[in-house]
């Protein structure tokens, strides 16, 4: 397949993983293990800061500039504020973070001291996830999860108290056992505690999880769930949310620019077990995967041999374009799509115009989206960028 020259380097973030939890949850396929024993922050620490290292080295990035930074699990928040600062200090030595970098810690409301938030701030983090998930007791025992609604009404206070009220609060709905009016009063009391941002998804049973082998009695059929769902989306917007990616809904100036660089197919380097990445040469324009062992001990043992890189061939680059950028309600500019894999726009044209003519997809000027529809068959219109030698429909039967 022809290429054009990239437009520009794409924006560069990065992800730092941490794969810890004090338990893993049932429905849960992250790369996370659950903890047996002391952490071993000391060891693991090294490791991320070698794995930044050679990976800087390698792909030529050290004077590429860093808008955001994302510390994902597993529980990031197990580990205390000073290791937490010592990452990002040394990666401050690696890369040039810009002065208004946005840095977000997920964290498990039951791991964080009283206190301890305020620490986070003074080591670097701007911003942070909270996995709620629901304010039901009973749900959250079902769901696995280790804190009580209390503990998230305590953390939303201390955020606030400590001015980190850029704050995200993940919660699900359709859960086991849940009922219409309960999804919503879920949603009522997270906005309740004001966060900046609601990342609001649907359960689902992923495979080699524990629910996909033994689902939980009592999950909503799908007519309830996407009332629920409905239900919510009109809420969120009455109380002044935005809502600009499938399951992302912010107040004004509150998008998570870490997630917007992932969906506008920029690029960001993954560090820690099992993490991904995804880099631009900029002198061949060729984008590069990276794939990080998932086992911590193997990661630790080997934190830059344990690296794989893959470059994405030109054929499927539509498909991994459209997967991230479709997923904004507002889609993608045309030419936002040659700049960031350097492939000719008439190549992505024909998929656009057939969905388009299907209904699935709109055109407003230079810019496409999914229509209403095409967002509740999200998967088949995605589907349709796939080379046809992936197509389910290429498959023989």
């Amino acid at each position: 397949m022809a290429r054009e020259p990239a437009l520009s380097t794409p924006p560069l973030s990065v992800y730092l993983h941490f794969p810890w939890c004090v338990r893993k949850c049932p429905y849960c396929d992250f790369n996370s293990f659950t903890l047996h024993g002391e952490l071993p922050a000391a060891g693991y620490v090294q490791a991320l800061q070698a794995d930044i290292a050679a990976q800087v080295q390698a792909g030529g990035l050290g004077d590429r500039p860093v808008h955001s930074v994302f510390l994902g699990g597993g529980t990031p928040s197990l580990f205390t504020p000073d290791e937490i600062g010592s990452v990002l200090a040394f990666l401050r030595t690696q890369l040039p973070l810009n002065a208004d970098a946005e840095i977000t810690l997920e964290a498990n409301p039951a791991t964080v001291e009283r206190g301890r938030f305020a620490e986070y701030r003074a080591a670097g983090i701007t911003r942070v996830s909270l996995g709620a998930q629901s304010f039901d007791a009973d749900i959250l025992q079902v769901l696995g999860r280790i804190h009580t609604p209390a503990d998230v009404y305590r953390a939303a206070e201390e955020l606030h108290a400590c001015g980190l009220d850029n704050f995200n609060l993940d919660l699900m709905f359709a859960l086991p056992g849940q009922q219409r009016g309960g999804a919503l009063t879920d949603l009522r009391t997270a906005l309740g505690l004001q966060p900046a941002h609601l990342s609001h998804y649907q359960l689902t049973l992923e495979p080699g999880t524990e629910f996909a082998a033994l689902p939980p009695p009592g999950i909503p059929e799908d007519e309830l769930a996407w009332d629920m769902q409905q239900d919510c989306h009109d809420e969120l917007a009455a109380q002044g949310f935005e809502h600009y990616e499938i399951s992302g809904f912010a107040r004004p100036g509150r998008r998570c620019a870490h997630n917007l660089n992932y969906w506008q197919f920029g690029d960001y380097l993954g560090a820690g077990a099992g993490a991904h990445g995804k880099l631009t040469d900029p002198l061949t324009g060729q984008i590069v995967r990276t794939t990080q062992q998932r086992e911590p001990r193997r990661y630790q043992a080997q934190p830059v041999a344990g690296l794989t890189r893959r470059t994405v061939p030109a054929a499927d680059l539509p498909f991994e374009f459209a997967l991230n950028a479709l997923r904004l309600l507002q889609g993608f500019e045309f030419d936002l799509y040659v700049e960031r894999t350097g492939l000719p726009g008439a190549l992505l044209l024909p998929p656009l115009q057939a969905l388009a003519a299907r209904g699935l997809l709109q055109q407003q000027g230079s810019r496409w989206q999914a229509s209403a529809l095409g967002l509740r068959f999200l998967n088949d219109v995605i589907e349709s960028f796939l080379p046809a030698s992936n197509s389910p429909s290429a498959a023989t039967v």
